[in-house]
């Protein structure tokens, strides 16, 4: 039966034939039963299925409805009950045949009723229950258990229930469990003459959470808990009551009491040919679909051209959209007969997704760089909003966050990152991490954007972790084409950073030109103590979509000077809080031509230096493309850039 379920084990039992079934969960509401996988043993054989004898002699005197009378509280947790009564009826073992069946599909014989009952359940999927009329009374009402209630069941157990279980019950006590087990006290005996068989149908979700909360799983459980059809109903009543009448005697009484709120009616679903034939790859006549879908128990017919109006019985409730019906045509036809081939179609080359080849190189180069790449959730909750000084107004907030941990969208990847540096030094003396991930704000309206995030820490940090990350940040930009990188002094505005976690002298903002990139600097020793760390972290941060604006794949490269170079050292004494870019922008507005590059190697205050007074010194290298410079050209240079910074009223010392 590869075209439905597998068999997992066969085996021959006296003179049956066992057949082990793996009925798929999607089946299990119309598959879990004999007649069930018989249905579709006769699809697949093409043959006629025969449904078992019903034949039922009923007494002309009184309905069920008279001797039972239902009165049903939860009306959301039973979608149907009924109750036929059989009188007359004579308790006893059952024949060999019926013991040999149930036995072999492991459930134990206890009389001809009870059996009757289990038997039917194998048979149509629809779970049954005996009880006695005289013991139960006229009266079955459906509710939740009162606080306190017990059930001792048929299993010689007892229950504590509470308002979750739902159960079926007589005027004063429980008697069942619903739809799962039943109450000794009501129980069928050797004395019993008047039966009620119960056929119900349960919300599956209630069946379930009783099932867990009492442990107790059973095979009627099962079923429910699997959404069966509510009108397996009526065939499983004739059945049990026409082989109680064969098998135990007794006088049926018409009809039954029958709480049925809404009926469940055939769903109808429209099917394309055309659909069918271009998602199987194959030609299907439309004879043999109809003959298919007619032979599963379903109902066509035509809806236009080459279109169905399939009618599905109720019992095969996983039919729900034409995809579905394409499905069983296929299964049915076998797929062992849809020939292989190569799907008909131009294949192109995709377009380049900029953003993703950006994103690995990125990733490549910080993992070149001793990096490593964490992933953390786009989430944080109260402790970071206050550690980080964000207003409620700045913040996303996650409509039913999935605990309070998680309250808001991320607005920076720093905090987690600070919790990765925590939580990593107990195994590490030193964190190198970085983030490329989504972050969110909330302004005029919602923004999400990518932003790139690297972090380093080392126990017993150095000052030098400042300048190992600017490197960093100078060889991944370089790598990425962006060769005009210089460092600025930060002014962190609203759309640039949201979080004031920088120290506020250890700072450096990114620029390309004119374009800002992101933020370099140490973070704030208070932050970092609030998320429990002990040492120095430095973070570098990028907003990945400036980044994608100036990186370049075409590297352009100047030819090296054949000319001697020369250096020239240069100091300043300038009033505290005069910034290396002030200055480095005095001595390169004087001459662009020959002096080819000024770095910073010293900054110094204290001792020889006065107060409010800092002293920062500058390699300058003068060297021309195009000749030997000589020495009176750079003292010329060199005497209108002394002249320059002390124009500005800055000392140049000499």
């Amino acid at each position: 039966m590869l075209q439905s379920f597998e068999i997992e084990n066969i085996e021959k039992r006296n003179k049956d034939w066992l057949l082990d079934i793996d009925i798929l969960p999607n089946r299990a509401h119309d598959c879990f039963s004999h007649i069930g996988v018989a249905r579709e043993a006769a699809v697949l054989a093409r043959l006629r299925l025969e449904m078992p004898k019903v034949d039922i002699k009923y007494t002309k005197e009184k309905k069920a409805s008279d001797f039972v009378q239902l009165d049903v509280k939860d009306k959301e947790a039973c979608l149907r009950y009924t109750a036929t009564v059989i009188f007359d009826v004579k308790v006893k073992d059952s024949p060999g045949w019926l013991k040999q069946r149930l036995v072999s599909c492991g459930l134990q014989s206890i009389n001809n009723i009870v059996d009757i009952t289990n038997y039917v359940m194998l048979e149509t999927g629809q779970p049954l229950h005996a009880f006695d009329l005289d013991k139960l009374g006229e009266r079955i009402v459906i509710r939740r258990a009162k606080k306190g209630e017990r059930l001792a069941a048929l299993d010689d157990k007892t229950y504590q229930l509470d308002k979750d279980i739902l159960v079926v019950a007589d005027r004063e006590r429980p008697v069942a469990i619903a739809g799962i087990k039943g109450g000794k006290p009501t129980g069928i005996d050797e004395k019993t003459k008047r039966v009620v068989i119960e056929a119900g149908n349960w919300h599956p979700v209630v069946t379930r959470r009783a099932s867990r909360k009492l442990k107790l799983r059973t095979d009627a459980s099962t079923r429910f808990e699997n959404d069966i059809d509510p009108n397996l109903i009526d065939f499983a009543q004739e059945r049990a009551r026409y082989l109680i009448q064969e098998l135990a005697g007794g006088r049926v009484m018409k009809g039954m009491a029958d709480y049925c709120p809404r009926k469940t009616l055939p769903r109808k679903v429209r099917l394309d040919l055309d659909c069918l034939n271009r998602l199987l790859g194959i030609e299907i006549a439309r004879e043999r679909a109809v003959k298919i879908l007619t032979s599963l128990g379903f109902q066509t017919k035509a809806a236009g051209f080459r279109k169905l109006l399939v009618t599905i019985p109720t019992r095969r409730r996983d039919i729900q959209i034409e995809e579905d019906l394409i499905e069983e045509v296929g299964r049915i036809y076998g797929y062992q007969n849809i020939p292989s081939q190569f799907p008909k179609v131009p294949l192109s080359a995709l377009d380049k997704n900029e953003e993703i080849y950006w994103k690995r190189k990125v990733k490549y180069i910080l993992k070149e760089l001793g990096f490593c790449e964490v992933y953390n959730y786009s989430f944080f909750g109260d402790k970071e909003k206050e550690v980080f000084s964000l207003g409620e107004n700045k913040l996303l907030t996650v409509a039913n966050p999935f605990s309070a941990l998680n309250k808001y969208l991320r607005s920076s990847l720093t905090p987690h990152l600070l919790r990765n540096i925590k939580d990593n030094f107990r195994f590490f003396d030193e964190i190198k991490i970085f983030e490329l991930g989504k972050v969110f704000s909330n302004g005029k309206s919602p923004r999400e954007a990518r932003s790139l995030a690297v972090a380093l820490s080392k126990k017993k940090g150095r000052d030098g972790g400042f300048y190992e990350l600017k490197g960093v940040s100078e060889t991944m930009l370089n790598g990425l084409g962006v060769s005009d990188v210089w460092f600025d002094e930060a002014k962190p505005t609203p759309e640039k950073s949201q979080l004031g976690h920088w120290h506020p002298n250890k700072r450096a903002e990114i620029k390309s030109g004119d374009l800002e990139l992101g933020f370099l600097g140490e973070v704030n020793p208070e932050i970092v103590r609030e998320m429990g760390i002990k040492e120095r972290v430095f973070l570098l941060e990028i907003d990945f979509a400036c980044l994608l604006r100036v990186v370049s794949e075409e590297n352009e490269f100047a030819e090296i000077s054949p000319y001697p170079a020369s250096v020239r050292d240069i100091a300043v004494l300038v009033p505290l809080g005069t910034t290396a870019g002030e200055i480095l922008e005095a001595i390169n507005s004087v001459s662009e031509e020959i002096v080819s590059d000024v770095d910073l190697f010293d900054v110094y205050s204290g001792r020889g230096v006065p107060e409010e007074k800092e002293n920062f010194a500058f390699h300058i290298v003068y060297q021309a493309r195009d000749r030997t410079l000589s020495s009176q050209e750079i003292d010329k240079v060199h005497r209108e850039i002394t002249e320059a910074l002390e124009a500005r009223g800055w000392e140049v010392r000499k």
